[in-house]
């Protein structure tokens, strides 16, 4: 696969592998992490973030427990999660709502299209899951909820909760993998 191949250079220290390799997945990462904080602005900021983070250990990731896109996704996830709770518990430190600043700059149009495109791919992606599979997934991934929530919350053992969620993630890879042919 070729994003793997970039992640490999980066990893050496390719700085031109690691720019194509977040051209082609950065939209991705940030609709991602765009659906669970619902502010561009953190969206932007955690995206960035996720891919300092994928520069700096680019030579831990492991193929063997997903793909490039199933770790950045992880990534962000947990980044988004997190400043998602440090906004939370910030806000009940103060006596009043935490004052956003506006966004000043808009993405430019090819921003916007490929962002779309992201959106599309996953959306497409997510409609061939089985239910109980896209259930434990958006509860993932969408509301930030634990494994152990989840099965807290559908009445269902942990393990059947850890194996939708593992078998809806390796049938997402593949479709997006598809699409992107």
């Amino acid at each position: 696969m070729l994003w793997r191949a970039w992640l490999s250079q980066s990893a050496a220290g390719d700085r031109d592998a690691f720019a194509r390799l977040y051209d082609a997945t950065s939209g991705l990462v940030y609709s991602l992490v765009l659906r669970i904080l619902g502010n561009p602005a953190d969206a932007e900021e955690v995206t960035l973030d996720v891919y300092v983070q994928a520069w700096r250990h680019a030579g831990r990731f492991d193929s063997a427990r997903g793909g490039v896109t199933t770790w950045l996704a992880t990534i962000g996830r947990s980044r988004a999660l997190d400043r998602y709770r440090s906004h939370g518990a910030r806000q009940k430190r103060e006596a009043g709502p935490v004052q956003e600043e506006s966004i000043s700059e808009e993405p430019s149009p090819e921003r916007l299209m490929s962002m779309s495109e992201e959106r599309r791919i996953v959306a497409d992606a997510m409609k061939t899951l089985p239910a109980e599979q896209r259930q434990v997934i958006e509860l993932a991934y969408f509301q930030g909820l634990s494994q152990s929530e989840m099965a807290e919350r559908l009445d269902l053992p942990l393990g059947t909760v850890k194996t939708r969620v593992r078998l809806g993630m390796m049938c997402l890879r593949e479709h997006i993998l598809e699409q992107r042919g």
